[in-house]
């Protein structure tokens, strides 16, 4: 995701997003994604004044966002085709990371967090990226047919399988659960929607 083209700010969330989705939160410092992201620890302070937390909160966000726009682009043709391509990117970054790299979102999502706060801001971050990729799949689903009901609790299942599956394709170093699960949600919308 990190490219040395892009503005400084901008490639070190980018990579603090990839290093993210390869080793979780916890297992990441500061100083690490700045390094992986190629960039000065004191830069990395200078955008991120709060630290760590803010910066995986902005990364939740930017992963978010890089996934919701392919999404939107996609299911202009529907939410079949919605689907498809949210499959292929996740199928495509599982396999050109040699099974190394998942999803940020899901990273930061299933880490305990501290016990002496609230919620942190990148665990809040990430219940609303989840949000926004569940309501452009009903938003969707309901333009081709389906109910509502159906199609949020749909529109659920489709984001909760596919994180799921990347976790699956990572611990067992194949696409066969993103191929299985395909085919099933495949189905399940066929038969939610009027074409």
């Amino acid at each position: 995701m990190a490219k040395s083209s892009t503005p400084s700010r901008e490639r070190i969330v980018a990579g603090a997003a990839d290093m993210i989705s390869r080793r979780g939160l916890s297992a990441t410092s500061i100083r690490e994604m700045a390094k992986h992201a190629k960039a000065p620890l004191g830069s990395t302070y200078h955008y991120f004044p709060e630290g760590k937390q803010q910066l995986a909160t902005e990364a939740v966000r930017y992963a978010g966002e890089w996934v919701a726009r392919s999404l939107r682009e996609q299911l202009d043709a529907g939410p079949i085709e919605g689907l498809r391509a949210f499959l292929a990117l996740w199928r495509g970054i599982v396999v050109e990371s040699d099974f190394r790299a998942g999803c940020p979102v899901l990273a930061v999502a299933i880490e305990e967090p501290p016990a002496d706060s609230g919620i942190p801001p990148a665990l809040a971050a990430a219940a609303e990226v989840f949000d926004q990729w569940e309501n452009l799949l009903a938003a969707s689903l309901r333009e081709h047919g389906a109910d509502a009901e159906r199609a949020a609790q749909l529109a659920t299942l489709i984001v909760a399988a596919v994180e799921g599956t990347v976790a699956l394709c990572r611990a067992q170093r194949s696409t066969e659960p993103l191929d299985r699960t395909a085919e099933q949600l495949h189905a399940l919308i066929a038969g939610a929607i009027k074409r």
